[in-house]
């Protein structure tokens, strides 16, 4: 990857940023194409597990049309793009499991429904390469990142189509419902995370979810790397509040990979540069070093000739260093600190 230019690390607040809460686990009724959402403020003090270990499948089958809600349709949208991707004489990538997922009471009018929700199919199917080969290249050039968390629209097979150094930890974060279904599908079908490897489920529905990856054994005093790709995220806000999140999770130098969707508030009068801008500064006030690359250049290296531009709908692909200590970090530094002032007090104590 190329090395990120070094700019200045924001001062560190002395008062610790708390985490924003996720949306409830329904969101509101969709307009024409797919839902908006926002992260809900409230925090309710009773709720379910905070993660479910995925290392095997089990259950039946996808839920009836009449059951699924926006989240899970757009997931299967993108199953079925990279089905289809995985079909092709030359393609950018393989996902043996993607069929799996596609239910036979899954015609095209369904997916048609939410043909917004993901890009067209060829910025989709770079965007996808561009994050494996990416994502392959970090965690095997680096005996130091262990943690992978991937940020999904709960049917990505990333965690069992993609090999993992021996002793990962891979937690998915996405929609509950979504998750569930799709493993139950691939039930019996040698969907298994690498050797000596393990998969742990996250709900997006957390009402907080640093604290469930933090009882779940996330440890941030030690390396991540961070995958974005079909999380619902609706709005600038959302995306503010999962780099927060983030931020307060990742150690300093962890990494944070994906592509960013386009949001309705920033179309006009934006041009992609400006868009850009203000995703640099956006990204920059919670902590991270960010540069961008361009759909096009990706396409070029594999021999792709794009759609115009319009049809990307203002997705970017990113590559993020976390510039800040994380609040594990910070807390080890003042329980240092302590322990240092309480020998100097003993040491005077037995001078006198």
């Amino acid at each position: 990857m190329p090395v990120l230019p070094r700019l200045a690390a924001p001062p560190a607040p002395s008062v610790r940023r708390a985490p924003p809460s996720l949306p409830p686990p329904r969101p509101p009724p969709p307009p024409p194409g797919y839902c908006s959402s926002s992260w809900n403020i409230r925090r309710p003090s009773p709720r379910g597990p905070l993660a479910t270990a995925a290392e095997a499948p089990r259950g039946g089958a996808l839920p009836e049309p009449e059951e699924r809600d926006p989240f899970f349709l757009a997931a299967l949208h993108a199953a079925r793009l990279r089905d289809q991707e995985s079909r092709r004489p030359d393609p950018l990538f393989i996902d043996p499991y993607a069929a799996v997922l596609l239910s036979y009471d899954v015609g095209h009018q369904d997916m048609d429904l939410v043909s917004q929700a993901v890009p067209c199919p060829d910025y989709y199917r770079l965007a996808t390469r561009y994050i494996d080969d990416k994502l392959q290249n970090l965690i095997h050039s680096s005996e130091n990142i262990r943690q992978i968390v991937l940020l999904t629209d709960g049917m990505d097979t990333r965690p069992y189509r993609l090999t993992w150094p021996r002793l990962s930890v891979v937690y998915n974060v996405s929609p509950g419902g979504v998750f569930n279904a799709a493993t139950q599908q691939l039930r019996g079908t040698g969907a298994k995370v690498s050797r000596n490897c393990v998969l742990l489920h996250t709900p997006f529905e957390s009402p907080d979810l640093q604290d469930s990856l933090c009882k779940n054994g996330f440890n941030g005093n030690r390396l991540s790397l961070w995958v974005l790709q079909g999380l619902p995220l609706f709005t600038p806000t959302s995306l503010e509040n999962l780099l927060l999140v983030i931020s307060n999770l990742a150690m300093k130098g962890s990494i944070f990979i994906g592509e960013v969707p386009h949001f309705s508030d920033w179309t006009a009068p934006m041009d992609m540069g400006s868009e850009q801008d203000k995703l640099e500064n956006l990204f920059f006030t919670r902590g991270f070093q960010v540069s961008f690359e361009h759909y096009e250049n990706i396409a070029k290296g594999v021999g792709l000739n794009l759609a115009p531009p319009g049809e990307q709908r203002g997705r970017v692909l990113f590559v993020a260093e976390q510039l800040r200590f994380s609040d594990a970090q910070m807390e080890s530094f003042r329980m240092h600190f302590e322990r240092m002032e309480e020998d100097a007090d003993e040491e005077g104590f037995e001078e006198l």
